[in-house]
């Protein structure tokens, strides 16, 4: 099984990572609605963690509705889950802020966040069906 890549940062919460990362790969394509996805044993092992971690970040995105555990088959990744009431708001505030205070560190104008963010959309887009008849 493929797992989603990742070099874990220190000083950064793993299992924030660890759901970034997965999150990342489910809107990338890496993975794709249905496709397994690794057991607790597999994300410890492969990430050298804890598998109290492993557990809780599965257990996480199938509370987020990110990952579904199907009877007899195991946890798939599941279709992308719709945005809650009020979770665009919510994520949008409190990223935006991160990302102002970190560009602000970091001496950056807006328009080179403007420009750097217009150039991540795009691996994100979902790519046009082909409507056959």
């Amino acid at each position: 099984m493929t797992l989603f890549r990742l070099t874990l940062q220190a000083g950064e919460s793993i299992f924030d990572q660890l759901v970034y990362a997965a999150k990342k790969a489910f809107l990338s394509g890496e993975f794709q609605p249905g496709q397994a996805f690794p057991s607790v044993r597999t994300l410890a092992a492969e990430f050298k963690i804890h598998p109290n971690t492993a557990h809780k970040v599965i257990q996480h995105l199938t509370q987020e509705r990110w990952l579904e555990v199907r009877p007899g088959i195991g946890t798939v990744v599941a279709e992308i889950p719709e945005a809650r009431p009020g979770d665009k708001k919510r994520l949008l505030h409190q990223q935006v802020e991160q990302l102002v205070v970190e560009a602000r560190r970091l001496e950056l104008e807006l328009d080179d966040v403007v420009e750097a963010i217009e150039e991540q959309w795009p691996k994100f887009q979902k790519p046009l069906e082909v409507i056959r008849r």
